[in-house]
């Protein structure tokens, strides 16, 4: 008996709570500061400038392979292709998956 009056003001305490386990407030969805956001864009500015210099010499030394008549060639002018482009490329696929949202343009 007596453990029965030690448990009721814990008891009493947890009623309100099982009252509003109803009405449970939506979990919060990540939020991304602006500043951060902008971080981030600039971050991704400088490494497809970089990224698309890198692409443009990649094509540029597979063509020249190519006059050579070295047969790798053709995959330095792809893999050029594919750095330079990298950014388009990618938000093409977050577009065509339903995430576009996801995709942070740029700043230069």
């Amino acid at each position: 008996m007596k453990t029965i009056f030690k448990l009721l003001p814990v008891l009493i305490s947890l009623q309100p709570l099982q009252s509003r386990a109803g009405v449970l407030p939506a979990p919060m969805l990540a939020q991304v500061s602006g500043n951060l956001k902008q971080s981030m864009q600039a971050g991704l500015g400088v490494m497809f400038l970089f990224g698309f210099l890198w692409g443009v010499v990649k094509i540029w030394s597979g063509a020249d392979r190519m006059s050579k008549g070295d047969v790798d060639g053709k995959m330095g002018i792809v893999a050029g292709i594919i750095i330079a482009g990298a950014a388009a490329i990618m938000g093409a696929l977050f577009a065509i998956f339903g995430m576009g949202d996801g995709v942070l343009t740029p700043q230069f």
